[in-house]
């Protein structure tokens, strides 16, 4: 049987915010059934949904360290245009730049309004059909490693 992810966790003091932050970033709907904030595409609440990664927005009770996650998504965009719009909107909502050491890059590293860094990408074919969210990425001392053991 193979692996197929249905949702990444994100961590919030306060999730219903971080969850309508997200839910704005990708153009989608937050859902609340209980303490956590699952965002999703707009439909109702399907979990697991068939199709897309979920993003479920848990509340934590102590704010996130100045330490960079070491799993963080990377948003797809589709043309320069695009991805220049989709990081002014998401500073309007509230992220903002973060420097993870990444020097200079082609995307844009921000932050949501906790600091969950994220990355929006540039332009990639290989995301063309990925959905706003092109990956969940980890950052390991020995990736290679990481990829057997998964």
């Amino acid at each position: 049987m193979a692996l197929r992810p249905v949702h990444v966790i994100v961590k919030a003091v306060d999730a219903a915010a971080v969850g309508r932050f997200w839910a704005e970033a990708l153009g989608w709907t937050a859902y609340r059934p209980g303490a956590a904030t699952y965002v999703g595409p707009a439909g109702g609440l399907v979990w697991p949904h068939p199709v897309a990664l979920g993003v479920d927005v848990v509340p934590v009770p102590e704010p996130k360290t100045p330490a960079k996650n070491q799993v963080h998504l990377d948003i797809a965009t589709h043309s320069a245009a695009q991805r220049t719009e989709l990081v002014a909107r998401l500073r309007k909502l509230g992220a903002t730049p973060a420097d993870v050491g990444q020097g200079d890059v082609p995307w844009t590293v921000l932050a949501d309004p906790e600091g969950n860094e994220f990355c929006v990408l540039e332009p990639r074919e290989v995301y063309r059909d990925t959905g706003p969210i092109a990956a969940v990425v980890v950052d390991c001392a020995d990736p290679r490693a990481m990829a057997r053991f998964w």
